[in-house]
């Protein structure tokens, strides 16, 4: 046990000498590559969980018509609570609206100019689970109502489109994977040869090929997790640069919305996954070299 354990770390100190003697290239390119789907990813995973938020209660609000008296508005809450697809029933006046309107930064001088107050009366309807759709059908075709706009289409939209994202980003993922595979074989090929005589000699004097192959496998893995946190640094960077010009734009809107980085759970797979994909390119190309010089 001692001797397979120190045979491990000598097998570890060589990968690490050859990994600081001319790897780091190599990793900076995995990096770059592996940077691309890691970051759209976090991208994509801001972008659903907004949608996520905004979607949660399905709102549908119904305008009513500017001339439409107050007791008329106020008659139409008895049929939208006896539907059975009104989970919540709320209703807006137009001076609240106004009152609401102007509490939005910038915006109380442009009302103030009016001289009378554009907004209608609105009732905001929180719809059960169901078909959406039918719903704000049949809302528009009651009296006294002027338009219907169901207020979590959008948030719907940008959830289906986040899933088309994220599937493109794992195919995506899973080509630059696959050359991630090709540089830690190419790499591992160039050290093959410059030590092909040792390897030669080494088999002849009873080596096996597990023993021959460790420092190699290591050398690709480490390589593979050094490509990982080049990545993870890239990724943390350019968030952090974007959230900068986001609280510039989100503050004009008057909204708060943060793109979040990689959280501790796919920072560690993201690592993972480099690893595994350095020692997959590493145990092809140790695996193809010892096969050519085996003995026939």
């Amino acid at each position: 046990m001692r001797a397979w354990l120190r045979q491990h770390r000598q097998a570890l100190r060589l990968a690490l000498r050859r990994l600081a003697s001319g790897g780091a290239l190599s990793a900076l390119v995995i990096g770059i590559a592996l940077a691309l789907p890691a970051g759209g990813y976090a991208l994509l995973d801001s972008l659903a969980g907004l949608a996520t938020r905004a979607s949660f209660d399905p709102q549908i609000t119904v305008f009513l018509k500017s001339d439409l008296k107050r007791t008329e508005a106020q008659a139409l809450e008895r049929p939208l609570r006896a539907d059975r697809r009104v989970a919540k029933l709320r209703f807006i006046s137009r001076e609240q609206a106004l009152k609401d309107l102007n509490a939005v930064q910038g915006l109380s001088d442009v009302t103030a100019a009016l001289g009378q107050n554009p907004l209608p009366d609105a009732y905001v309807v929180t719809a059960r689970e169901g078909n959406l759709d039918s719903l704000v059908a049949d809302l528009a075709k009651l009296p006294g109502v002027a338009h219907v706009q169901a207020d979590s289409a959008w948030a719907r939209r940008l959830a289906a489109l986040a899933e088309v994202g994220r599937l493109g980003l794992w195919l995506l993922a899973c080509l630059l994977g696959l050359g991630l595979v090709a540089v830690t074989f190419n790499t591992i090929r160039l050290q093959i040869l410059t030590r092909r005589d040792e390897i030669e000699v080494s088999k002849l004097i009873g080596a096996t090929n597990p023993f021959i192959r460790r420092p190699f496998l290591y050398l690709g893995s480490l390589q593979g997790l050094a490509g990982g946190c080049a990545a993870w640094l890239i990724v943390t960077l350019a968030l952090v640069v974007l959230n900068v010009q986001l609280a510039e734009l989100t503050t004009l809107y008057g909204t708060a919305f943060k793109l979040q980085p990689l959280d501790a759970a796919d920072s560690l797979l993201l690592l993972g996954f480099s690893a595994a994909l350095g020692w997959l390119g590493a145990w092809l190309s140790v695996s193809r070299h010892l096969w050519q010089i085996e003995p026939r």
